[in-house]
């Protein structure tokens, strides 16, 4: 049996690190090198991976080390269709910056993640053409669910590729929708069901499985949604029975149609809906347990996420803070899925492979 090279790695925007978390998982990338400018997620990094995190703006970082692969999500707010108030649209510019680390760093292989937008602006037009012209890479975008890859939540987003090294192929999936029967050989997704499995349905404060402290009137709307899967509409109905419909706020009666997700409940059977950062407010999105009360728990929704137990978030930092981490990470298995597929490309043009730059495991 060959000895199984470790390649070294870069994290670009790195978050907390769930693009580094599933490609350290993987068993075949070493973090060498992250920067991420916000404090309280450049810490959460620094906890799980080590000191090599510079906490700082991108711009800021004068050189990069060379590296076998360079990962990272430029902030995505100016790309999202959410985004109705053009809020960070002067970040945009960012992937510049990522076309400047690579330039340094030199990887053989990169990846990019953001929300599917990327893929139809000019901007992504410009990275590619010049990474291409440049830099000699194959560049290829896909959007990609997460569910397809193990993960208990439906989350498409951007994944781009570029490679020096060969085309660029694309892991297979590992799960199905339920509702496809083309592919009888994969387990279907799976569901918030398995991503719980042995949290307590009471929150126990432990582990950030911490209960809020919401208004009476709060857990009156959330009490009027349906069990598994009800949505505003069941809760306006319900209080309008009992007699409460001064409950029901005047801009949800004025907005008859859309925004079904607003104080929905998620199903037991099915994944979760994407996990965004606000994801503890249910006026966010379908955010309410399937039968408990209140909203998901920071712990289910790193579940969600598919964050392991043992990484950790640190308990003195602000619930609005690790939930924006959270909800603004890439999903650790369906980095693991993309890390054990680029690992292969890389065995495979092994012999291209400066000595440097890979560590025989031991």
């Amino acid at each position: 049996m060959g000895v199984m090279r470790r390649y070294t790695l870069i994290d670009l925007f790195s978050g907390c690190g769930g693009l580094s978390r599933g490609f350290e998982d993987s068993g075949r990338f070493r973090s060498i090198f992250a920067v991420e400018s916000d404090p309280d997620a450049a810490e959460t990094y620094r906890r799980n991976f080590g000191d090599h995190v510079a906490q700082s703006l991108i711009e800021d970082v004068a050189t990069f080390p060379t590296a076998d692969v360079v990962v990272g999500g430029p902030p995505c707010q100016g790309f999202s269709p959410l985004n109705r108030d053009a809020v960070g649209f002067e970040r945009r510019g960012l992937w510049r910056e990522y076309l400047r680390a690579l330039k340094q760093a030199t990887p053989r292989m990169f990846l990019m993640e953001n929300v599917p937008e990327l893929l139809k602006s000019s901007e992504y037009a410009t990275f590619k053409k010049l990474a291409e012209s440049e830099l000699g890479y194959r560049v290829e975008g896909r959007v990609l669910n997460a569910a397809d890859y193990g993960v208990p939540q439906r989350r498409r987003r951007a994944i781009v590729i570029g490679s020096r090294i060969g085309p660029v192929s694309w892991p297979e999936p590992t799960h199905r929708d339920p509702e496809d029967l083309t592919r009888p050989d994969l387990p279907p997704w799976r569901t918030f069901r398995d991503a719980v499995a042995g949290l307590p349905l009471r929150p126990n404060g432990k582990d950030w499985h911490r209960a809020r402290n919401p208004r009476p009137e709060s857990i009156r709307r959330y009490k009027a949604v349906p069990r598994d899967g009800g949505d505003r509409f069941a809760m306006q109905r319900n209080l309008d029975r009992a007699g409460l419909g001064h409950l029901v706020p005047r801009c949800w009666r004025n907005k008859p149609t859309g925004t079904t997700d607003v104080f929905g409940r998620l199903w037991w059977d099915r994944p979760a809906y994407t996990i965004r950062t606000e994801f503890y407010k249910p006026e966010k999105g379908r955010y309410l347990h399937p039968t408990a009360h209140r909203p998901i728990t920071v712990r289910e929704a790193a579940r969600c996420m598919s964050f392991p137990d043992d990484f950790i978030l640190p308990e003195e930092q602000s619930m609005t803070s690790i939930a924006r981490q959270i909800g603004n990470a890439v999903p650790c298995l369906l980095a693991q899925r993309l890390a054990e597929h680029m690992a292969a490309e890389l065995d495979s043009h092994a012999e291209n492979a400066p000595e440097a730059a890979v560590a025989a495991a031991a």
